[in-house]
């Protein structure tokens, strides 16, 4: 029960590492805000969470529109009567539209902007006075391996978002330190979710997990339990820190 008493929001919650954060934080005593486009998959993500013995709401809406972010926090804090973790884990991944900065059209470098910079941007905008009200709480970005390292295989924009979200980070953990709010940042390494799968066959994951040190792709829970490390009061003395989940990758 290391967030007992706790209420969280986690964007993105309807599949994937959002999916598997709402499951593992109801576990461990949360109650969760699931907050994401697709109602089927945020509604399946409440009823998996129930049936973990956990209770949750799903609100849905677009992480990339403020009305819809501050819909989602004030539903929540309604039916919860709190709010002390934000869970910026809504993102989009769009190998096949977010290229390099010469094949990227405006539109697209706009959206995936978007939805991966200005919906964390909305989230703690609308989410920091629900925190101060509750005498502190965590927020917990989740940024990328790559903003930290070049890729052949460019996402530009992408990159520049999760980019901007270490200097977000930083900012916000500085300015709201004294309120006993933290904020940090996560760094999933190759992933092996629902948004990826698209990429990955069989021997697409055996090349990528060759260069990989522990051999094998990340999981949603491997990402689920470093957010569940930074939501509690475990990491009460780290705020403005990357934390980097990627195997060893980057150590190389």
């Amino acid at each position: 029960m290391r967030l007992k008493d706790k209420v969280a929001i986690i964007t993105g919650a309807g599949l994937g590492m959002g999916r598997e954060a709402s499951v593992v934080f109801a576990q461990e005593g949360a109650k969760v805000i699931v907050f994401d486009l697709n109602a089927d998959a945020g509604k399946e993500t409440v009823r998996l969470v129930e049936a973990a013995g956990g209770k949750a709401l799903f609100v849905q809406g677009d992480v990339s529109k403020e009305a819809d972010v501050q819909k989602a926090i004030a539903e929540g804090v309604k039916a919860f009567g709190a709010l002390h973790i934000l869970y910026a884990n809504a993102g989009v991944l769009w190998k096949d539209r977010d290229k390099s900065v010469i094949e990227t059209t405006e539109e697209n470098w706009d959206l995936v902007q978007a939805i991966n910079l200005k919906g964390p941007f909305f989230l703690t905008k609308h989410g920091i006075p629900e925190l101060r009200k509750a005498g502190g709480g965590s927020i917990i970005l989740v940024g990328s391996i790559s903003a930290l390292a070049g890729f052949t295989l460019a996402q530009d924009s992408y990159t520049c978002a999760k980019g901007a979200l270490i200097s977000l980070c930083k900012s916000l953990a500085i300015q709201f330190a004294p309120e006993q709010i933290r904020c940090n940042i996560i760094h999933p390494g190759f992933i092996d979710t629902p948004l990826q799968a698209p990429y990955l066959n069989d021997d697409k994951r055996k090349a990528i997990s060759a260069e990989i040190p522990i051999r094998r792709l990340g999981t949603a829970r491997d990402i689920a339990n470093a957010a569940l490390f930074l939501a509690s009061d475990e990491s009460s003395w780290m705020t403005g820190a990357e934390m980097v989940v990627d195997g060893g990758f980057l150590a190389m």
